[in-house]
Parts: C-alpha cells; structure tokens; sequence
C-alpha cells in the first residue's frame, strides 16, 4: 500500500478556549478552539499538534470505513482579520480529527516527527477537497 504524508493548509490557529498540555511532545489538547485568520476553501487544515476537516469530509472519512481516526468537536471563530477579508464568506460545519492510527495498519497515523500520513485510499477521498495541501508520497 502507498503511503503519502501530508501537509495541509493553516488557515489560523489554536483559539485561547484551547487547553493544551505544553509539557508533554507532541503537545497534548483535550479541548480544541481553531480561529480562522484566513481561508483557501481546504476542508482539511492543521495548526499544530490538531487537524479539523469539515463534517462532510468527516462524514465521507467514515462512509468509506477508513481506520485511524476519531472525530470530536471543535470550537471556530473567525479573527478580525478574516471578517475585513472575507466579510460575507460562510464556512462550513468543521469538526476536530483525532488521529489515532498505527503505521502500517491504518489510514491515518502521525509519523515519528509528528507529521500526517495518510494511506492512498484516504489520500485519494481528501485530494479533491485540498487543493492547498503539500503532500509527499512515501516509498511503498
């Protein structure tokens, strides 16, 4: 199976109503607040250590009974800046991607320096809705 390692876009950051364990590597959130600064239209984006995906890429994520993730709430807001920018752009329903899966025996896993890496089935769902999306393929 091909694996690729993705890196998708940062439309904003860890809102203040996050509560993140600093002390731990990777940090640990246990609840997630992502503001929007911006936005390019991915329905998968990061800011470091979290992923959120839009409920419809969620939806087809789990549809398609792909392994190695758990899907929660996320709390969005949108900054100041992103208002001036986009001031009458809608966003859609984002939930938070927890990843949670093994390398070699799930969709979706983080390698060792903490980056996503998703399987070609998973890579081939996303692709169309991440369009900003860096990715890498990683050798079979």
């Amino acid at each position: 199976m091909k694996y690729f390692c993705i890196d998708p876009e940062v439309a904003g950051g860890l809102g203040g109503e996050t509560i993140i364990e600093t002390r731990k590597t990777p940090p640990l959130v246990t609840s997630l607040h992502y503001t929007f600064e911006g936005w390019l239209g991915d329905e998968i984006l990061q800011s470091f250590p979290c992923y959120i995906v839009s409920r419809g890429l969620a939806n087809d994520i789990e549809a398609n009974e792909l392994s190695g993730v758990l899907f929660g709430d996320v709390k969005v807001d949108v900054s100041e800046t992103f208002k001036d920018l986009y001031p009458d752009r809608p966003l859609p329903p984002f939930v938070w991607m927890k990843v949670t899966g093994r390398e070699g025996a799930d969709d979706f896993f983080l390698s060792s320096d903490s980056r996503l890496v998703v399987s070609e089935n998973a890579w081939r769902l996303i692709k169309p809705r991440a369009h900003n999306c860096k990715v890498t393929q990683l050798s079979e």
